[in-house]
């Protein structure tokens, strides 16, 4: 201990930390002697190289070469750099009276114009799904069709949200057809919440039917009971322009729902957020539940928020890069498929990008896809672990570049990575 601490002695790091990066160095040596009889490794180098990896952040900036636009693991919606000016901000202090104000003023307006509804905003989506039951619906029941019972990513199911939430679970009709009578004999006294799930990461097709949100609406009326539905992706736009097909914010509410809730961070392009919108008194119950609290955003989603709110209501469609990637065409692509391709000596092929993130399943985006030579294996793991890391994908045994989830001003960066990948092998 005190020869390596020695040796170290001009490391920039706290006596503390060296201390307990050298004993959990030498535990490891002696059980890879005790397991394996390998001999003593460098410690102070093994010690250096910890302290080096413990100085480099953890959350670090990737090149998304994949195609996917909305890719879960690389954070989903890619967002424009966003943050309140300056040290403070007007977070909770309003600036017009000079006394303390609401944080959720800074999306409430904007959500309002949008929306023609109060709304609020939530840490994300499954936070807004459980706020909504717990609120409305907790030691009542929730009538669903059980064909939309879904699982929402990572093990997350409705009936486990709903469950924690403390409203119980009533299921209807079967997976592929649910009728409206099915709801309407669901119904009694206990009844709190008519739900609708959309099944945004997954399509299912043949012998299917369900009601009508109109339907679900009128039923709804006659009983004196909510419609809340949660459509998942949250598309405030068309985009039926560009071939994806995905039921807008606005529809939900013009035909009568209740209360909807939707993402931040999927097509409305910003960031992790769960928003709920609808009637004034079902969001005023929101607001006043004890939970909304412990789920609420914090200065930089809010900002961030914000941003992704404001250019959607001004058209504002470049300042958000998911929707300008979702809007680009394979001409536009061609000439930097083009450029990419010849710098490589690799081939330019067509291909589909997706939008990913659990939303519009089944539909593609046509595109052009950079094809490189040689092993796609060791293509995949030298781009992965070169600065910046570049995420790509490997299909029928090529590692393939997709240039739509790139931005032009990474066309530089990415051409270096991938010539240093190339020297690598």
């Amino acid at each position: 201990m005190h020869e390596v601490l020695a040796e170290l002695a001009h490391e920039p790091a706290p006596r503390a930390l060296l201390v307990n990066e050298i004993r959990a160095a030498l535990d490891h040596a002696r059980a890879r002697m005790v397991r394996d009889g390998t001999p003593a490794p460098d410690i102070a180098a093994e010690v250096r190289s910890s302290l080096a990896a413990l100085r480099t952040p953890s959350l670090r900036r990737v090149i998304n070469a994949t195609g996917v636009v909305l890719h879960t693991n690389l954070g989903r919606a890619p967002l424009p750099s966003a943050s309140p000016a300056g040290l403070y901000s007007n977070l909770e202090y309003d600036l017009a009276t000079g006394r303390r104000g609401k944080r959720d003023v800074h999306t409430g307006a904007l959500l309002k114009r949008l929306l023609g509804a109060p709304a609020i905003a939530v840490n994300n989506n499954a936070a807004a799904v459980y706020l909504a039951l717990r609120a409305l619906a907790a030691n009542g029941e929730v009538i669903v069709s059980r064909g939309e019972l879904i699982e929402i990513g990572d093990g997350f199911r409705i009936p486990d949200i709903m469950a924690c939430s403390g409203a119980h679970l009533v299921e209807v009709g079967t997976t592929n057809r649910t009728r409206i009578d099915d709801y309407a004999a669901a119904i009694n006294e206990r009844t709190r919440l008519l739900m609708i799930v959309h099944p945004s990461n997954f399509h299912m097709s043949g012998f299917t039917g369900k009601p009508a949100r109109e339907e679900l609406v009128a039923l709804g009326r006659k009983h004196g009971l909510p419609v809340y539905e949660d459509l998942g992706s949250g598309c405030l736009i068309d985009l039926s322009a560009h071939g994806i097909a995905e039921p807008r914010v606005q529809e939900a509410l013009a035909a009568g729902v209740d209360i909807v809730s939707f993402s931040g961070d999927k097509l409305l392009s910003g960031p992790q957020a769960g928003l709920l919108a609808g009637r004034d008194d079902l969001i005023a119950r929101l607001r006043r539940d004890p939970m909304y609290r412990a789920l609420r955003l914090d200065k930089l989603v809010l900002a961030a928020l914000e941003r992704a709110l404001r250019a959607t209501l001004l058209d504002g469609w470049d300042d958000l890069p998911a929707l300008r990637m979702i809007r680009l065409t394979p001409d536009d692509l061609r000439p930097r498929a083009d450029r990419l391709a010849a710098q490589l000596g690799g081939q330019v092929i067509a291909g589909e990008s997706v939008i990913g993130g659990g939303s519009t399943p089944e539909q593609t985006l046509p595109t052009w896809l950079v094809a490189l030579p040689g092993d796609a294996m060791k293509w995949e793991e030298r781009l992965r672990q070169g600065e910046p890391p570049v995420i790509a994908r490997i299909d029928q045994d090529r590692l393939v570049l997709d240039l739509r989830t790139t931005g032009p001003e990474e066309d530089a960066e990415l051409a270096r990575a991938l010539q240093i990948a190339a020297v690598g092998g």
